[in-house]
């Protein structure tokens, strides 16, 4: 698992959507932790599950955004060879419709199975995303 999810932050650090997709299983258990599936606002949020709908969240996220900080401060892994693990850290993104910069803690619960990601839930402040893309 350690290194799937190393792989998976050198992939996140260099920017390539379709190389970031490689790393997911297809279909993946996806979620971005809005309560409802779709937010109108934020062109990146919506349900996903397949490697072209992963690719398109990053592609997304990248073209809304200007290039900012992604800093993961922890790994909480389940155990040696446990399927499970939590990246928790900080996102400072600023967004190019609006100019607005947002900065969220966030935590994300990976789950990786035959050397795939199978799950990815990611849990933020939401709200903060919201407004900075509030006109």
């Amino acid at each position: 698992m350690k290194h799937v999810i190393d792989e998976f932050l050198r992939r996140l650090a260099v920017g390539d959507p379709d190389r970031i997709a490689e790393l997911f299983a297809d279909p993946a258990d996806w979620r971005v932790s809005w309560p409802e599936p779709h937010h109108p606002a934020v062109p990146w949020i919506r349900p996903r599950s397949s490697r072209a709908d992963v690719a398109d969240h990053f592609r997304t996220l990248g073209n809304a955004c200007v290039s900012g900080e992604i800093r993961v401060d922890q790994v909480l892994a389940d155990g040696i060879d446990g399927p499970d693990a939590v990246l928790i850290g900080t996102s400072a993104q600023t967004v190019k419709l609006t100019g607005k910069r947002f900065v969220t803690s966030f935590a994300v619960h990976l789950t990786v199975g035959g050397g795939l990601i199978t799950r990815y839930h990611v849990y933020e402040d939401s709200l903060a995303v919201a407004e900075a893309f509030a006109g």
